[in-house]
């Protein structure tokens, strides 16, 4: 992961990370092994790391700024230290600690998530509540695209699901390799120790409007510590902050960081946006001149 980033981005990716995270980033993300690499406690600094370095790439390359940002969980990190909330060390610490917290919240006790396969926001709260009146503890984790909602709960939560699906009216109900249930009541102790290392760190006013998975709303500068801490427990709202973005004018969406998870919501989502994907590098240029011909990003 990000093999062209740790060699034009060693400013960032090298001493400066390596420091905040007490082990070699390059080492992890190049070489492995990849159970290492995929486990929450890991996973979540180098998806950082990476996707700031590209983005700083991008602007450094002659990005504009954007009109407005948004990150899906893990993401939001990146967006607000890309709008200078956080630096990039503090960011890096803040989100070492965030995955450590919740691997070891995952680690408590057994849990997972399941994507839904042909359910509506509607069916899927209908799901989660007929489940939670039979003493489980099924939530919405999250609202990813008209189509596309992710639930979680304890293992047995999602075991019933999978079994029962059929008869509840969806079409199925697909376990997700995750380690726990993110963005529920079940990670109640890793947001304990995230809001504590929170209160303390520098935050400062966002140069863009940056959406919150929480509300689907800009971040007001005032609640990012709070907002921050809730989205660990709480639904993330993606569909929702898109639709919002939309609406206030933003008709471009460029996708930055591995993969291209969040440009393929973005066209499930925003009828018509415009939608760009730098996943690497050699993407930069080709973005670029797009973007300068398009609309509001």
């Amino acid at each position: 992961m990000g093999a062209d980033l740790f060699e034009s981005r060693a400013d960032l990716l090298g001493d400066r990370a390596d420091e905040v995270l007490g082990f070699s980033l390059r080492t992890l993300c190049l070489d492995g092994p990849e159970e290492q690499l995929t486990r929450t406690e890991h996973a979540q600094p180098a998806l950082f790391a990476v996707s700031y370095a590209l983005w700083d790439s991008f602007l450094q390359a002659g990005a504009s700024q954007p009109a407005g940002g948004a990150g899906h969980s893990l993401g939001e990190y990146t967006a607000l230290t890309a709008a200078g909330v956080f630096d990039f060390e503090t960011a890096l610490s803040l989100v070492a600690l965030r995955g450590q917290a919740m691997a070891r919240a995952a680690a408590g006790e057994p849990s997972g998530m399941a994507a839904l396969i042909g359910a509506d926001r509607e069916t899927a709260e209908e799901v989660c509540e007929t489940r939670r009146r039979s003493g489980g503890r099924l939530q919405i984790a999250n609202i990813n695209a008209p189509g596309q909602v992710v639930v979680a709960g304890g293992r047995d939560d999602i075991d019933w699901l999978v079994e029962s699906a059929a008869g509840l009216g969806i079409r199925r109900a697909i376990p997700l390799k995750v380690s726990g249930a993110f963005h529920t009541e079940l990670m109640l102790p890793a947001q304990a120790t995230v809001a504590d290392a929170l209160r303390t760190a520098p935050v400062g006013a966002p140069s863009f409007p940056v959406w919150s998975n929480t509300t689907a709303r800009p971040y007001p500068a005032e609640s990012i510590r709070e907002l921050l801490a809730r989205q660990i427990v709480e639904p993330v709202l993606f569909s929702d902050s898109l639709e919002d973005m939309s609406g206030s004018g933003i008709d471009t969406f460029v996708h930055v960081g591995p993969g291209d998870v969040t440009a393929g919501l973005v066209k499930r989502t925003i009828e018509g946006a415009t939608v760009h994907v730098v996943s690497n590098i050699e993407d930069i240029p080709n973005t670029l001149d797009a973007v300068g011909t398009m609309g509001k990003s």
